[in-house]
């Protein structure tokens, strides 16, 4: 498919909808994960987002074999200049941390399960208190200037130490962050949108936001309703939603996506897509059927009267 649009950030060009590689290695297995690449990117998106930690809760795993997969599928394939390839570093169990050794260390290995000689986004995946700020953002400028990655990103950071790196970076002559991944989505918005909060801080340090969780570990999908014991991986998961204004939510979702012809989820990923500050949601896919919603979602267009209808039972769910 050709004509998706693509979004500005720094000097990329990257697609309204990116895909979320932590199934890859995991619940998808190499053959299905490349099938899926394959997909998104002959649908029209290019943002390919993994981390080094994923998937190191499976059991057999130890981390990084969503990167060697990924790896895989480039070698493969002559595309990794139509990919904006994102990985992080922190979480993975024999890497952990943002030291300045460990990142030398994680991004090397990253690189090479990649096998690339770049990352075009490398995220600080969780705030490590222990180390010196100063030495992690100094320690991803070193990065960049060896040309191992070309933008930096912050992953699930809160306002007052995204401002703190953007303070050290300034007075140390060190690149800006590009991008913050919240967790956002219809179901989850104060700590995004709310006045002090991430979006706030994203906004006025002009920084893109790359959501994760913009399904709402599935609920958003539809497959949960109204009076049904939910069970298996993402029960705790989603405890929190089964609630009825968060029926609701899914209720509006799927009467928009009934009137478009697609699926709840690709409504849902709409919606985040166009929220203030948004430059591309992410959603993972485990299949090609999985697969569908997100690829309608680079192109769906919801009128005006649609976007406020989520935003209303949104907003009823929040109180």
């Amino acid at each position: 498919m050709t004509g998706t649009p693509t979004r500005a950030l720094a000097d990329l060009q990257v697609s309204p909808i990116g895909l979320g590689g932590n199934v890859f290695g995991w619940t998808a297995d190499e053959a299905t994960s490349f099938e899926v690449l394959d997909a998104y990117l002959d649908a029209g998106g290019n943002l390919v987002d993994t981390a080094d930690g994923y998937s190191f809760w499976a059991p057999g795993n130890s981390g990084g074999e969503s990167e060697s997969v990924i790896g895989s599928w480039l070698a493969s394939r002559p595309v990794r200049d139509r990919i904006v390839l994102a990985t992080k570093v922190s979480t993975k169990p024999d890497r952990p941390g943002l030291s300045a050794d460990n990142i030398r260390l994680a991004l090397e290995e990253s690189l090479s399960r990649l096998r690339t000689d770049v990352v075009d986004i490398y995220y600080a995946h969780f705030d490590d208190e222990s180390t010196a700020l100063e030495e992690t953002v100094v320690a991803f400028e070193e990065a960049r200037r060896a040309g191992m990655i070309r933008h930096v990103g912050l992953s699930n950071y809160t306002p007052e130490r995204i401002r703190q790196w953007f303070a050290i970076a300034d007075s140390e002559g060190c690149a800006r962050p590009i991008v913050l991944q919240p967790h956002y989505n219809l179901l989850h918005r104060d700590d995004v949108e709310g006045s002090g909060g991430r979006g706030q801080a994203a906004a006025e340090l002009g920084m893109g936001l790359m959501p994760y969780f913009a399904l709402a570990a599935g609920f958003l999908t539809g497959k949960y309703r109204r009076g049904e014991v939910i069970d298996g991986d993402r029960a705790g998961m989603v405890a929190d939603y089964q609630r009825p204004e968060c029926y609701d939510v899914v209720d509006a979702l799927i009467q928009v996506a009934a009137d478009h012809a697609v699926e709840p989820s690709a409504v849902a990923l709409a919606w985040l897509r166009d929220r203030p500050g948004v430059t591309a949601p992410l959603a993972s896919a485990r299949s090609l059927s999985q697969l569908r919603p997100i690829m309608d979602a680079l192109t769906l267009d919801l009128s005006a009267e649609e976007t406020r209808a989520l935003t209303r039972v949104s907003d009823a769910a929040r109180s």
